[in-house]
């Protein structure tokens, strides 16, 4: 197990297969500023490098998961837009590459959401690929209730939701509960609460974890690729690039290996494959 120094914005934990990034400014609501962001991004790199982990988990400390922008930093003692280190200056820019860190990371990624998520905040949970919640967390689009708009964090919630919730919850900033957010597809599913089931988070975050080590590494690698991609592309046009990308999974290394293991009735070796 590794940990970073428990005074960082953003701590960062490797058990076993699991990368845990907890963000860590619970006095803030862990809220978001450049630094913090950055910091995230470069915990994504470490866990993706690190031949080790599997799987990345993002949760919060706290009763916050994330609750958006530093609005402390956004404005000066006068009121007045600040610039500089912050998100009237570098912060939409910083949460943009956090974003696409997050959609572009090629090993599975889980939203731990044991806490309040609001504006950015949402945008994390928008780009991982599993969204877990409590059951008393609840979440809000609170940008429109203070002047400001969802904008960055559009382009990754509005291809999760659908598109009448996403009218209603992007522009009322309506504070809802973790069972309207599961509705509108924003997260992948709804645990109890703590107090009514101590680590029944935790249990979902596992089982997910599990199902994650059975697969192939580069077989996820290659499913998130086509996640992404797939989609952006003409009928044919996908066909075509999908055909040609199936037969170099099924002559690969891993390949081979996953189905020698499955007609010999055995469980495969995915550490003999990696590249």
């Amino acid at each position: 197990m590794t940990t970073t120094s428990a005074a960082a914005a953003v701590l960062y934990e490797v058990n076993g297969p699991v990368a845990i990034l907890t963000f860590n400014r619970h006095e803030q609501r862990n809220r978001l500023n450049p630094d913090a962001m950055a910091l995230t991004r470069a915990h994504l790199a470490s866990a993706v490098a690190d031949e080790a982990v599997r799987v990345i988990v993002l949760t919060g400390d706290g009763n916050t998961f994330c609750s958006g922008a530093d609005l402390a930093a956004a404005v000066n003692a006068d009121g007045v837009g600040a610039g500089g280190a912050n998100f009237a200056g570098s912060g939409p820019a910083e949460l943009v590459l956090l974003l696409k860190a997050l959609l572009d990371c090629p090993k599975p990624t889980i939203a731990r959401i044991q806490g309040h998520v609001a504006a950015g905040g949402t945008g994390i949970v928008a780009s991982c690929d599993i969204a877990i919640a409590s059951a008393d967390a609840k979440f809000a689009f609170s940008e429109v209730r203070l002047g400001l708009a969802p904008a960055v964090i559009s382009v990754v919630c509005l291809a999760v939701m659908n598109r009448r919730d996403a009218q209603e919850l992007l522009l009322t900033g309506d504070r809802v509960d973790a069972a309207r957010v599961l509705r509108a597809g924003l997260i992948t599913s709804v645990v109890a609460s703590e107090s009514e089931n101590p680590g029944a988070l935790d249990d979902e975050v596992n089982r997910y974890a599990a199902m994650f080590a059975k697969c192939g590494p580069q077989a996820l690698v290659h499913t998130k690729e086509l996640l992404r991609r797939v989609p952006t592309l003409p009928r044919d046009e996908a066909f075509d690039w999908t055909s040609e990308f199936s037969a170099g999974i099924f002559a690969s290394a891993e390949g081979i290996e996953g189905m020698t293991a499955y007609l010999a009735k055995r469980p495969p070796a995915w550490d003999k494959t990696t590249p």
